[in-house]
């Protein structure tokens, strides 16, 4: 009898640890997930070099303006129908490479549809990040 309540004894322990191990390692995922730092909504130019920076705003972002048919709103952010074609694609994923760099903040997604539809680029992100894609990409009634 007496060992039987050992034995119980270690097991409800052992259980109670395990379980309390589990549960703080829990908490800690979700503090260190909750306190990521965000980066803030605006461009750091500075993170692209010189040459590249140049290329990026004068060269890269208007042409792709200039290709876009038509934009779309969406809740988060906007989307941009653009040619599928391969030169447009060549600039718009060297484009998106450098924008991630300097605005972090942004989702950045690229997408074909099938049967050969549209390149679409889709741009959206945290809550305040649609409001810095109309203004800094001017896209305010823009619906070409």
């Amino acid at each position: 009898m007496k060992t039987s309540f050992v034995v119980i004894t270690v097991v409800t322990l052992a259980l109670l640890y395990a379980v309390s191990e589990h549960s703080i390692a829990a908490d800690e995922t979700a503090l260190s997930q909750s306190t990521k730092p965000e980066s803030p909504f605006a461009c750091n130019a500075f993170a692209l070099s010189p040459e590249v920076r140049k290329r990026h705003f004068e060269e890269l972002g208007p042409a792709l303006l200039k290709l876009k048919k038509s934009t779309h709103e969406l809740p988060d952010g906007y989307e941009l129908e653009l040619p599928a074609d391969n030169k447009t694609y060549q600039l718009l994923t060297e484009w998106a490479f450098q924008e991630r760099l300097c605005c972090p903040f942004l989702d950045i997604e690229l997408r074909f549809d099938r049967e050969n539809g549209p390149l679409w680029l889709r741009l959206t992100g945290r809550p305040g990040t649609k409001e810095f894609i109309k203004q800094e990409f001017d896209l305010a009634g823009s619906r070409k």
